[in-house]
């Protein structure tokens, strides 16, 4: 080893392993992973909700001398920093922290059960919102009704009541607020919880100043209604953001399962699939996933490819072949050489996959997103400078604050937080109705925006079930059950479902990669591929299957694919609506043609690994195009997270469901009528935050001049937020037709 080597390793060692004891994140240098001179840290960052904060963190960090890479997965809290030279992990740490979020290291963080308890508390603190702002309009209605009639003792009572059981609602339930608030402000920062929690507070301390002089009105349901609002919306988004990263956790689970390793001895060991190194030898049983890539070292074997090509006939491999992680074994038990460890394989490539397209999406900015930006600071400065104005007239401090607390309660941003939120609430609503879940909360922003569709072939346009033809002869089926119905294999299945319930000939063998052969009637009878029943290469079919019995011809089975049914009206109904659609299929460039031609279809791609559709789609998006990806396989979920936009079917497997958007029941006839209730839907946003806009203009000017109580105000405010819910309900009254 060099000089320039030694010296090198020694700096990388003091940096990573000599902790800094002054400092509270010293020991995050235990989780900094090396790779030659990079050096990499996973953290987990707690309190970023928007893409503002996305933005604030990644370029705080990525400043820092020697960081390359500073990326923040807003939906799993996931921040992975790469970096070169003198930079302690603590650094980054307390970077993150002077910003006003919580760090920590993500090994340590069970990140389902952080959002899980954010859920949990969201829900009771919206609970004892709802409750207190009910009981305490009871109580203000009373006040207003008998407010001719009923004494200056009995309202004083009648509001300290109300401030009675709005005191612990607000402490408790505004508790979300108030913590971002003073986060970021004991730092210098704002964001939208300041003026929120302004309003909460000064809308309560006037309401008890007011009760304790015998005032007439006091503002305590104000302050409970506005909480209860507001913890509608924060409770829909953090209930979004947990199910977008449940896709990385059941790849995690499919990566994480035990390997059968083989020792020098001979002895077959269950080991965690971490510690396996190329070259190791692996026992694959049958039946059993693949957990890394391998090369066969028995003669030959047949897969299940499925996941990884998306592919639903069996592959056969010989010795030598490559083993994708994600194939399933056919036959029977076979020894293969580890190509490489578990972090190296393909199911870890999707999953990085699955990361930068969850990342990318944090990255996107909603159109409420765009609003808090400009809202916030014009809340700030309109109260203020009320506040300031009417000191300088000579009002008194308060009758200033009781203008200023009315500005900022009459502009508090309940519409605002409202105003995407329910139309999203309605839209997934009727779409539940049409047999479509959403699972993403900006889903039907990007949905409305798409311009391509790109589908994957089997099981989103075809039903990837192998079918025998219709004029298959009845005696043949009959007679290719009595073997088929031993085994497992997929085109076994599909004559098995044709013939029925039935006998099994006796002692069937299955010969790996070959078929399955058994003595019927004192003859040698074979059920298997063209090549091995001895029929001219020429006429064999991938998706064939030849009976032989005895010393008569070889009698072909053969299977089709078949469309789901209406895929052609849904396929002419997008291109009518002015989508530019094609395939993208991991099937062979023979199978993806037909289909393509059956349906209209000009452009099309063939023989597509996961990642060529995961490279495929990031070409489209350079192009500039906004692309919808539809698949069902694993081989799909890197793309379906990269894509703008993505579906999937209710067959589809758990990872690629949790990779997409939404999730639709029978076929593709679903997707004209997401993507037109998707435009419909921000078209509904729009104008609610166009009123929202147009309420304050009007608001403003009344409450900074001083014609609006703070009652007044919350009424105001009030109205404002039913209003976009009302609109917002129109959307359930949309049909197709529209």
């Amino acid at each position: 080893m060099s000089t320039t080597d030694v010296l090198a390793h020694t700096r990388d060692w003091s940096l990573s392993d000599t902790p800094d004891q002054e400092s509270p994140y010293s020991g995050l240098s235990a989780f900094v992973q090396k790779s030659g001179k990079s050096q990499h840290l996973e953290l987990h960052v707690s309190g970023a909700k928007c893409a503002g904060c996305l933005a604030k963190i990644e370029k705080s960090v990525g400043a820092l001398e020697g960081v390359s890479e500073a990326r923040l997965n807003l939906s799993t809290g996931k921040f992975n920093i790469t970096w070169q030279g003198p930079l302690p992990a603590s650094q980054i740490a307390e970077t993150v922290s002077g910003l006003g979020y919580g760090v920590s290291a993500a090994a340590e963080t069970d990140a389902d059960e952080v959002q899980r308890k954010e859920e949990r508390d969201l829900l009771l603190a919206m609970g004892v919102a709802a409750f207190a702002a009910a009981n305490i309009m009871l109580l203000s209605v009373s006040v207003w009704s008998g407010a001719g009639e009923m004494g200056s003792n009995t309202k004083q009572i009648m509001h300290a009541i109300s401030g009675v059981i709005a005191l612990p609602a607000i402490v408790f339930s505004g508790r979300p607020f108030f913590r971002s608030a003073w986060s970021v402000l004991r730092r210098g920062r704002a964001n939208m919880d300041v003026p929120i929690s302004l309003a909460i507070i000064l809308a309560f301390t006037v309401s008890v100043v007011e009760t304790i002089r015998g005032g007439e009105h006091a503002y305590f349901d104000a302050a409970a209604m506005l909480i209860f609002f507001l913890l509608i919306g924060r409770f829909l988004e953090a209930r979004v953001r947990r199910r977008a990263c449940s896709a990385a956790n059941d790849l995690a689970g499919m990566s994480s399962r035990a390997v059968t390793r083989v020792d020098c001895d001979g002895n077959a060991i269950k080991v965690n699939p971490g510690v396996v190194a190329p070259g190791d030898t692996i026992l694959l049983a049958q039946g059993e996933r693949a957990v890394v890539d391998m090369a066969l070292a028995d003669d030959i074997c047949e897969l299940d490819e499925s996941l990884v090509t998306g592919e639903s006939a069996p592959h056969v491999l010989t010795k030598g072949m490559r083993i994708y992680a994600g194939s399933v074994n056919l036959s029977g038990p076979v020894q293969a050489k580890a190509l490489s460890r578990a972090s190296d394989s393909l199911l870890a490539d999707i999953g990085r996959m699955l990361e930068a397209g969850e990342q990318r999406r944090s990255a996107y900015r909603r159109i409420a997103d765009k609003a808090v930006a400009l809202y916030v600071p014009f809340v700030h400065s309109a109260a203020a400078l009320t506040f300031i104005g009417w000191m300088l007239v000579g009002a008194g401090f308060r009758e200033s604050i009781l203008i200023a607390v009315s500005t900022l309660i009459i502009t508090c941003p309940c519409a605002l937080a409202l105003a995407a939120p329910v139309a999203h609430v309605v839209a997934a609503g009727k779409l539940f109705q049409r047999g479509i879940f959403l699972k993403s909360g900006d889903a039907l922003e990007r949905f409305a925006s798409v311009d391509r569709i790109v589908l994957d072939k089997t099981g989103t346009l075809s039903l990837g079930v192998p079918q025998l033809n219709e004029y298959t002869g009845s005696q043949e089926i009959a007679d290719a059950a009595l073997l088929a119905r031993s085994s497992r294999h997929p085109l076994s299945r599909a004559i098995s479902d044709v013939a029925g319930p039935g006998p099994v000939a006796p002692d069937v063998k299955e010969v790996p990669g070959c078929g399955l052969e058994a003595t019927v009637e004192g003859q040698l009878w074979r059920l298997g591929s063209g090549r091995w029943i001895g029929v001219n290469s020429g006429e064999t079919h991938t998706r064939n299957l030849y009976l032989q019995r005895g010393d008569e011809a070889p009698v072909a089975l053969e299977f089709t694919d078949r469309l789901i049914p209406g895929t052609d009206q849904a396929i002419r109904a997008l291109e009518n609506a002015g989508y530019e659609t094609e395939i993208l299929s991991g099937d062979t460039e023979d199978r993806v043609r037909e289909v393509a031609s059956e349906l209209g279809i000009s452009r099309f791609t063939a023989a597509a690994s996961p990642q060529d559709k995961a490279a495929y789609l990031e070409s489209l998006r350079d192009q500039g195009h906004k692309v919808l990806m539809v698949g069902d396989g694993l081989n799909d979920a890197g793309a379906l997270s990269l894509a703008h936009a993505s579906v999937t079917p209710g067959s589809a497997i758990d990872i690629s469901q949790s990779a997409s958007d939404a999730v639709y029941s029978g076929g593709i006839q679903s997707l004209p009528v997401l993507l037109k209730l998707s435009k419909r839907t921000r078209s509904v946003m729009l104008e609610n935050f166009t009123f929202a806009a147009l309420y304050n203009l009007v608001a403003i000017p009344i409450a900074v001049t001083g014609h609006a109580t703070p009652l007044v105000a919350a009424l105001a405010m009030s109205f404002s937020s039913v209003a976009v819910s009302l609109n917002a309900i129109r959307l359930a009254a949309f049909t197709q037709d529209e």
